[in-house]
């Protein structure tokens, strides 16, 4: 009996480029049965353990790199807000010498 879920799964598994010798014979042989009609149970958790085995590693891969993405941000975001309070502070720092040195120069101008 057909499992469409099983044929999607094998068929999604089927877009990737797969290098690993054993992945790519497991997947073989599962696209072999299926046309056939003979994707027995013996056979499907031959195949989902072989998905399993060689997608496993790929996950903790993608997590542990997104964790050092997700840092790298923080540390980001972090320096931004750091470098924004700095420039706000130049800034006040401008305006009250430009405001002292236009008071001083009233001053000097009213004087002459």
């Amino acid at each position: 009996m057909p499992d469409p879920q099983l044929e999607a799964l094998v068929a999604r598994i089927g877009e990737f480029h797969i290098t690993d010798r054993a992945m790519r014979a497991a997947q073989e042989r599962a696209r072999a049965a299926i046309a056939a009609g003979d994707f027995d149970e013996s056979r499907r958790r031959e195949y989902l353990e072989a998905v399993r085995r060689y997608f496993t590693p790929f996950e903790r891969e993608a997590r542990a790199h997104l964790r050092d993405v997700d840092k790298r941000l923080e540390n980001a975001n972090q320096v931004v807000f750091n470098l924004t309070a700095e420039r706000g502070v130049a800034v006040k720092r401008i305006e009250a010498t430009q405001g002292v040195l236009a008071e001083a120069a009233r001053i000097e101008g009213a004087q002459r």
